[in-house]
């Protein structure tokens, strides 16, 4: 099986001026070769037939995704429309400043097929594609965000995939998502 860095997990991931929230000590085309080089510790499936999750013992420095909200820190939490590439339109997106999270103890490395990723409009030649990673604390899933779902409702024309929203997945991601946020 084969694994390729998409561009766009490319540029989300390893970007230009490198971020404090996204994968350290590694570059780009390391962490391709690490994904291609060591099996995963356990392969789970996605919200999708296309989609499966590759979990990996975190081998970097990166802190986890996301923080719980607290009294202690809800001061700190900031929000502003962004899209995440300039195809798509700006959603509202929230986020913490001033927070510093735990190292990850995983990395959940989130996979197209190249199936998937042919319809989309980004070919590839490996078997899979990176599409993004979770920095987490377990190895599990974190709930994909509700904007994510509505946007892969609203297919590939406005940068999701065309899956439909799973009602009772998006109530979980709501559920996670009020009680916690990214950081910066």
């Amino acid at each position: 099986m084969s694994i390729y860095l998409t561009p766009f997990a490319r540029t989300r991931l390893f970007p230009r001026t490198p971020r404090a929230n996204t994968i350290q000590d590694c570059s780009a085309e390391e962490f391709e070769q690490y994904l291609n080089a060591h099996a995963a510790d356990k392969v789970l499936d996605g919200y999708a037939p296309f989609c499966k999750l590759h979990v990996y013992r975190n081998w970097t420095s990166t802190r986890c995704l996301t923080v719980p909200v607290t009294e202690q820190n809800r001061h700190l939490l900031r929000s502003g429309y962004e899209a995440r590439s300039r195809e798509e339109l700006p959603v509202l997106v929230r986020w913490f400043e001033g927070v510093e999270p735990a190292v990850a103890e995983y990395l959940v490395v989130i996979l197209y097929s190249r199936e998937q990723l042919q319809k989309e409009g980004s070919p590839i030649e490996a078997d899979w594609g990176v599409v993004g990673c979770l920095y987490t604390a377990t190895a599990e899933e974190i709930p994909m965000a509700p904007i994510t779902m509505m946007r892969n409702a609203l297919g590939v024309e406005e940068g999701g995939s065309g899956v439909p929203i799973d009602r009772a997945a998006y109530a979980r991601a709501v559920e996670f998502w009020g009680a916690n946020a990214n950081w910066r």
